[in-house]
């Protein structure tokens, strides 16, 4: 059945962001776990009228607790430097690696840094919430990583409610030579002869045919896209050429408007390109048979 391309495109998404997209919660509690003892301990200087003193005492009895301080001021690292007019200081806070001998200059790290003010002065009532909202607040930083992925989370979703299982019915991540190994069909005429090792974001694997997937989503522009409508133009016009392999690939995403000409391109020549809204309305189970 032939398709109209400003109408497929038309059905694109603004964004691809699943419920997991904004923040990893349980990434945040365990990385508040990991701390929590030593959060509590130091939990006894909220309020402190005699905190620097408390606190040195606290620091040469329980030195552990010094791993929670970069965390207290939203820092992944176990150095910080500091520079002030009275000079530079690396300060170390593992104290397994670094062992603590002058506790007067974390002293002076917690005074100037306001981290005394803040559990001094009663500003925060509980370190252990306290660092779950800053936890919380590092883990948005990882959003970018978490959308690299989620395409192929959302394609392997559909996969699976089309019936399809796990490394029996597909397959995650394969390489063109784990195809060949496997089932014994040639794939040189996509691998320039065995020169290029094309990996698959999926292989499906029916009784009759083998499907490559691929996947992607791209929310804003670029000259990337018209290089992958290209390469994937090539890839399709390369496997209509073999026997028992079907080229598929799920792409959608509003960035595609700075590249609808060569997406259109590709679009024309091959037959399994699919959007969101094809998978949304059952594509997969018409495709995969």
């Amino acid at each position: 059945m032939s398709r109209d391309f400003d109408i497929w495109m038309s059905n694109f998404r603004d964004s691809i962001a699943d419920y997991g997209y904004y923040i990893d919660f349980d990434k945040v509690y365990r990385n508040v776990d990991g701390i929590k003892i030593e959060l509590n301990i130091l939990n006894s200087l909220i309020g402190s009228k005699n905190i620097e003193a408390e606190f040195e005492a606290i620091v040469k009895r329980y030195p552990e607790v010094l791993k929670c301080i970069p965390t207290l001021l939203a820092v992944r690292a176990n150095e910080i430097y500091c520079q002030d007019e009275n000079g530079g200081m690396l300060y170390h806070f593992d104290c397994n690696k670094y062992p603590v001998t002058d506790y007067s200059q974390c002293v002076y790290f917690m005074r100037k840094t306001g981290l005394f003010d803040l559990m001094g002065n009663h500003l925060v009532n509980n370190l252990v919430d306290y660092v779950t909202g800053v936890e919380t607040g590092l883990d948005s930083n990882g959003r970018k990583n978490r959308g690299g992925h989620l395409m192929e989370n959302l394609v392997e979703g559909f996969i699976k409610k089309a019936g399809f299982i796990r490394n029996e019915t597909y397959f995650k991540e394969m390489y063109i030579h784990q195809i060949t190994e496997k089932w014994g069909i040639d794939l040189s005429a996509i691998s320039n002869q065995g020169k290029m090792e094309k990996r698959f974001d999926f292989v499906v694997k029916t009784p009759g045919m083998i499907y490559g997937v691929e996947t992607n989503f791209y929310g804003s522009g670029g000259s990337k896209l018209n290089e992958t409508a290209r390469s994937y133009k090539t890839l399709a016009l390369e496997t209509d050429t073999i026997e028992g392999l079907t080229f598929v690939w799920f792409t959608d995403g509003k960035g595609w408007t700075s590249a609808r000409h060569n997406l259109e391109e590709t679009f024309d020549v091959m037959q399994h390109i699919y959007s969101i809204n094809d998978m949304e309305n059952g594509i997969i189970n018409e495709v995969f048979i």
